[in-house]
């Protein structure tokens, strides 16, 4: 069994190795804010228990036991911040710390019967998937609304990161996963759009704002 320290370094790792196959020592080293004598550390020791690939001066990666054992804390935090939302009333920019916290506690039938109660949720409250069991993952095909023409209507369904800053801001405006939007215009300088959604009928977001918000057509 890993211990709390060995799993940050694998879901750091895990999160890193999204869309490629290769972590660089450095990339691990400005995730987790520690030197790299640290991390390289860590890292023969993730290697030694069979969790890591690495040679010295190389890039590392993930096992397969790794990416697993990754993939499984992963499960038990976006579980953990669904529970929170769904069932004690949290907002979904108070749940990150306390998920942090929980996705340590090493009982499978805790979170199985978690999951049970909110009958097997796909995603966690910000739209990212929810591995399975076995660790497995399906990655939805959205895309960022910076992508998007004006006139066209979509459907906020997932973020592209989770701050808590980003999160209050995204409460202030009102705009939460579900919500159906159309394009009112675009600002060909700055890519900034005004977007029209319930109960705004004219709200301006930055083109960053834009990218980090993840959807689906609206037929």
């Amino acid at each position: 069994m890993a211990s709390q320290t060995e799993e940050n370094y694998l879901k750091a790792l895990y999160a890193l190795s999204v869309g490629k196959i290769e972590v660089n020592l450095s990339e691990l080293s400005a995730a987790l804010k520690v030197s790299n004598p640290t991390v390289n550390s860590m890292v023969k020791n993730l290697k030694s228990q069979g969790f890591v690939r690495y040679e010295k001066y190389k890039p590392l990666s993930l096992t397969e036991k790794g990416r697993k054992a990754a993939a499984l804390i992963v499960r038990k935090h976006r579980l953990t911040e669904m529970y929170l939302v769904e069932k004690m009333g949290f907002g979904w920019e108070e749940v990150h710390e306390i998920a942090e916290q929980l996705e340590h506690i090493n009982s499978p039938i805790f979170f199985d019967r978690m999951d049970e109660i909110m009958d097997h949720p796909l995603v966690d409250p910000h739209g990212s998937p929810i591995p399975d069991k076995q660790g497995n993952i399906s990655e939805a095909q959205y895309e960022p609304l910076s992508k998007f023409t004006s006139g066209r209507r979509v459907r906020l369904t997932a973020l592209a990161h989770s701050s808590k800053e980003f999160l209050k801001f995204l409460n202030s405006r009102e705009l939460s996963l579900g919500t159906e939007i159309e394009i009112k215009s675009i600002e060909s300088y700055d890519g900034s759009m005004v977007l029209s959604y319930q109960n705004h009928a004219s709200e301006t977001f930055t083109q960053a704002v834009c990218e980090s918000l993840l959807v689906e057509r609206i037929s």
